[in-house]
């Protein structure tokens, strides 16, 4: 089972990859966007089976309206991760895309569309142990940023192949920077899809919405264009 998100659903999905954990999801707001994507059946001790995609994941309702276990939360955020439509399905010939990134998480989305549900790729262990590979330390104090795993860099490259150009929004520069540890993976090891990043911009993400996110991007793709057409 396979469909478009509602508006509504597509805040409860993003609010589950939200850092830190989001304390006060709904479980009526999770069933229903789970429902809207899976596949659901009630065993007879009143555990919930959802499956997707040929993953499959076993909650047991909580007794309140909230989702406060983590535990639970967590399991629920790996099955959306792992039950995503492979990879080798994308298909982004000519497509123009937008990376907005940080330590966090990457979002990928295509420029052309709006209110699209974004790839989210977030730095998980593979294992699904839930430990969040990026580090929050006292850097005043001499504490060193540990950088992510190469494989969360290495997802977002493989959700990039194929674009005719890429742009890339990030909250903070400087080497320590996942803007600039991305600029860095793709130039070293993806030099063809280095070439297609026409910029990498800083920007306050946290105060900007999805559109305002892509009508930058379209204006920074279209000043693009119109600047190469000027100089050939």
């Amino acid at each position: 089972m396979d469909v478009q998100m509602s508006k509504v659903h597509q805040t409860t999905y993003k609010a589950i990859f939200q850092h830190p954990a989001a304390r006060n999801l709904q479980w009526h707001d999770i069933r229903s966007m789970l429902n809207s994507i899976a596949d659901v059946e009630e065993e007879h001790n009143g555990h919930l089976v959802f499956v997707r995609h040929g993953e499959k994941l076993t909650i047991h309702p909580p007794k309140n309206k909230d989702l406060s276990d983590i535990d639970e939360l967590m399991k629920i955020r790996h099955f959306l991760e792992q039950s995503v439509i492979p990879s080798p399905e994308i298909n982004n010939k000519g497509k123009h895309l937008l990376v907005v990134i940080d330590h966090r998480e990457a979002r990928v989305y295509q420029t052309e569309l709006r209110g699209e549900l974004p790839e989210q790729i977030v730095p998980y262990d593979p294992p699904g142990s839930h430990r969040h590979l990026y580090y929050v330390g006292n850097e005043a104090a001499g504490h060193q940023r540990q950088p992510e795993l190469k494989s969360f860099y290495e997802a977002i490259v493989k959700r990039l192949i194929g674009a005719e150009k890429i742009l890339i929004f990030g909250s903070s520069t400087g080497a320590s920077s996942a803007m600039e540890q991305l600029m860095l993976a793709l130039t070293k090891n993806h030099p063809d899809l280095a070439d297609k990043v026409i910029g990498a911009v800083t920007i306050n993400e946290q105060h900007m919405t999805e559109d305002q996110l892509l009508a930058q991007a379209q204006e920074f793709y279209m000043a693009s264009k119109l600047q190469n057409t000027a100089d050939s």
